[in-house]
């Protein structure tokens, strides 16, 4: 139940930022993939989805590059469920983006593997293509774990595909 509750709230606060917008500009992204893609055993690789709100408006432009604030959530096919918020940089050559991200959250096993901790950081790498106008599809691959701070560290390598739209 609680788990339900917070996807809800997620999804909830992803789309009154959208319906709250005074203009059209907001990403949404939508995802699918593997959890655990590199699991040796294959007792916990299973699939995930996920959502993700990105709003343009907030980019900043520093020495390092641009970077925007992100927030999201997945669940897996054994009813994990990762809720997150952090930061990703864009560098871009012309259509072509790179967006390594770095977003801290709350992980809940459910009935999946156990990550040895309830707070748990993202890091990954997505590579992306502007399609269309508005629109991006792109392939990431990221890594999940606690930095030793939980009683374990597994930790989780997941690969995905998005799709993205300016809203």
């Amino acid at each position: 139940m609680k788990k339900v509750f917070l996807i809800l709230t997620t999804i909830i606060f992803l789309l009154t930022s959208i319906i709250n917008a005074d203009e059209v500009n907001n990403e949404m992204s939508f995802y699918t993939g593997t959890f655990d893609v590199i699991d040796k055993e294959g007792d916990d690789k299973t699939s995930l989805f996920g959502i993700e709100h990105k709003n343009p408006d907030l980019f900043r432009d520093t020495f390092l590059g641009k970077f925007k604030p992100v927030t999201g959530a997945f669940i897996t096919g054994k009813n994990s469920a990762y809720f997150y918020t952090g930061v990703e940089a864009q560098y871009g050559v012309g259509p072509l983006k790179i967006l390594p991200s770095f977003t801290p959250g709350y992980y809940e096993k459910g009935d999946g593997k156990d990550l040895g901790s309830v707070l748990e950081f993202k890091s990954e790498l997505k590579v992306g293509f502007d399609f269309f106008k508005n629109s991006k599809l792109s392939y990431s691959y990221s890594h999940i774990s606690n930095n030793d701070w939980g009683d374990s560290n597994p930790g989780t390598d997941n690969q995905q595909i998005t799709f993205s739209k300016n809203f």
